[in-house]
């Protein structure tokens, strides 16, 4: 197996990058390229899938990738390019629905786990933290594995990318998000932290933490 990269393309190859405790594999799927992760914890094997974006099919396939099909289905916010699969996904696998508490109604699905800001979900042996990061969506979550081994890993939906934060459509969304960005992952977690977006290439916060002040200074 080549080393993780996190570079992936609608209809190319899943990208697996395999820590001591948990198994990452990464796709992109349907028109606008979203990405979902399949989250397998290496000791139980019990599946988490972060958003069920699109492409049913293929979403079927990974979440029984090398192992059972997963016990649940994270949805990282309620924009429909993150759950047009949810519903079918949930149905084949057997899987109970997650989402952030203020998303949770525009899903098309009932959602069994309303998640807020510091709430832990279960994945085995393993214990996944959510931070909220209100402003893309009210809603929006991200998803915090810390490798008792080695660095943090962080999934960030459209919340946090590879130059900036996720679009907003007023100043005040903006200001909740950059606010929320700053304090609840860039102030509380290391430069080797790696997060993964919910469209395109991962990043660590090291690349982007000298960017900040430009992201705020351009609202954007």
């Amino acid at each position: 197996m080549s080393e993780y990269t996190g570079a992936v393309t609608v209809g190319g190859d899943m990208d697996v990058r395999r820590l001591p405790g948990l198994t990452i594999t990464k796709v992109a799927v349907g028109p606008m390229s979203n990405n979902a992760y399949l989250l397998r914890c290496t000791q139980t094997d019990e599946g988490l899938l972060v958003d069920a974006a699109n492409e049913a099919d293929r979403l079927r396939d990974l979440v029984a990738f090398e192992g059972p099909p997963v016990s649940a289905i994270l949805t990282t916010h309620r924009h429909a390019d993150h759950w047009q699969a949810l519903a079918e996904t949930a149905e084949a696998a057997g899987a109970a629905i997650y989402a952030g508490d203020e998303d949770a109604d525009e899903l098309p699905v009932a959602v069994d786990e309303r998640l807020v800001h510091g709430d832990e979900v279960t994945l085995g042996d393993l214990s996944l933290e959510i931070i909220a990061l209100r402003g893309h969506t009210p809603g929006s979550v991200a998803v915090l594995y810390r490798d008792p081994e080695g660095t943090p890993h962080l999934f960030t939906g459209d919340s946090l990318f590879p130059g900036g934060v996720g679009r907003t459509t007023s100043t005040t969304d903006f200001t909740s998000l950059i606010d929320d960005v700053e304090a609840r992952v860039f102030d509380t977690l290391p430069d080797d932290t790696w997060f993964y977006p919910g469209h395109g290439d991962d990043s660590t916060l090291g690349a982007e933490r000298p960017h900040l002040a430009e992201w705020r200074a351009r609202g954007w």
